[in-house]
């Protein structure tokens, strides 16, 4: 075993069990969620058991289209300019260039989608809510694909592989991601496949889907004009989500999953199924069960989300300034022994994870639309909290390796993990 890819001795997620379960608990949970709130079924949750005129799970067309989606996304990232940045250094001291263009990516389909719109009507965009268990085992499916590639691929002898996924364990180094950057040449253009992933299929479809269900109901409703406030709501706060993403698409670059975890099944199926399947789940209950809000709680639910945005992004834009050396608002600090510094102030003093907070105020308000009908339009809220708090866990541990007894003093310097004065 060589220095550069020492054998990883600890497990995370219960081991080869664990990765196991989520394995196939992640796809299970996508059509359950379907098939426990869905038009088809007959209501969220369903009135019975027995469950009649269900879609079917696999389907050809769907799946072509969910390949085309891919390719798109693929030539796009090829064809369309944009800058070259650079990500953190790596241990074998080298520095992997990305090429920023995801936001154009999104403008164009957005473009493509909406000239379809205008030009047949909204019905001519709604296979995707018609056809969506299809579409869901087609991105499962490409999951699946990748992950076992990449996983054959880190084999190579240059391979540099992710401190936590190299066990020797099939199972959960598949899982987990093996090698750190796996990277094909597209043209003679290095694709980093990790990134990639990361910002443009899934969470661009996010976006289609959530229009996809607004075509749907603006059909059955006499058109645009039919679309209830909360449909609305739902889109301008989601579509802003990831339009808000894409733009500052270079921010990605610093995070834990580009910079620490490997590229497997672990992230193939967050990043091409999970997130734009579970996420959409309150355009597509609202499609189906449209709830009007009327002012005083569209404007109520507008404010929540301008909160959490607000400090989700006043606290991403504190840490970047920061590190670029674009300090404005003279924040506080201390040297590590590392030389590396750790802020002390703003949002960062408030807590070690103002961002995250910000992210679960916003995801309130997504679900907030949906009323209170059903808990299940607000699994959302309670998997991202989850969510957050096991990548809060997992932050502080790198953290503490990382910096010591220099971490110890930061920690009693800022108490609050991630909600300031309660968690």
């Amino acid at each position: 075993m060589s220095l550069e890819n020492p054998r990883t001795t600890k497990y995370e997620f219960l081991g080869p069990v664990g990765a196991f379960l989520i394995s196939t608990g992640v796809p299970l949970t996508i059509y359950g969620l379907y098939y426990a709130c869905s038009e088809q079924t007959g209501g969220c949750p369903p009135p019975g058991l027995f469950m009649s005129k269900l879609p079917a799970f696999l389907d050809t067309q769907a799946a072509l289209m969910y390949l085309a989606w891919y390719l798109f996304c693929v030539i796009a990232w090829r064809v369309l300019p944009g800058a070259q940045v650079p990500g953190t250094t790596l241990r074998n001291g080298t520095v992997k260039t990305y090429k920023i263009n995801a936001f154009s990516t999104l403008v164009l389909a957005i473009v493509i989608v909406v000239a379809l719109i205008i030009y047949s009507g909204p019905d001519a965009f709604t296979f995707l809510y018609k056809r969506y268990v299809g579409f869901v085992t087609a991105s499962v499916v490409m999951s699946i694909i990748q992950a076992v590639g990449v996983y054959a691929l880190s084999h190579r002898k240059d391979a540099l592989l992710a401190l936590g996924g190299n066990t020797g364990n099939m199972m959960y180094d598949w899982f987990i991601g093996r090698e750190l950057n796996p990277t094909l040449s597209i043209f003679g253009e290095e694709f980093d496949i990790k990134t990639f992933n990361e910002l443009r299929p899934g969470l661009i479809l996010w976006v289609l889907l959530n229009i996809s269900f607004m075509c749907e109901q603006a059909t059955r409703n006499g058109g645009f004009i039919g679309v209830t406030d909360s449909m609305w709501l739902v889109l301008l706060f989601q579509i802003g989500y990831v339009v808000d993403s894409l733009y500052n698409e270079p921010a990605i670059l610093t995070t834990m999953d580009i910079t620490t975890d490997g590229f497997g099944f672990m992230l193939s199926v967050g990043d091409l199924a999970w997130v734009p399947f579970t996420y959409s789940l309150q355009a597509r209950y609202l499609t189906f069960h449209p709830i009007t809000l009327g002012p005083f709680f569209t404007i109520l639910i507008l404010f929540v989300n301008a909160v959490g945005y607000y400090i989700f992004r006043t606290a991403n834009s504190e840490k970047n300034d920061f590190r670029n050396g674009k300090d404005t608002r003279n924040l506080r600090y201390f040297v590590t022994k590392r030389g590396s510094k750790l802020i002390t102030s703003g949002w960062w003093g408030r807590s070690r994870h103002p961002n995250y907070f910000g992210d679960i105020i916003m995801a309130l308000a997504w679900s907030l639309p949906t009323g209170f009908n059903t808990p299940i339009t607000y699994f959302y809220v309670v998997f991202f909290g989850v969510l957050l708090v096991h990548r809060q866990g997992r932050d502080d541990e790198a953290c503490e390796k990382k910096y010591g007894k220099d971490w110890e003093k930061y920690k009693q310097i800022v108490r609050w993990k991630i909600i300031p004065y309660i968690y």
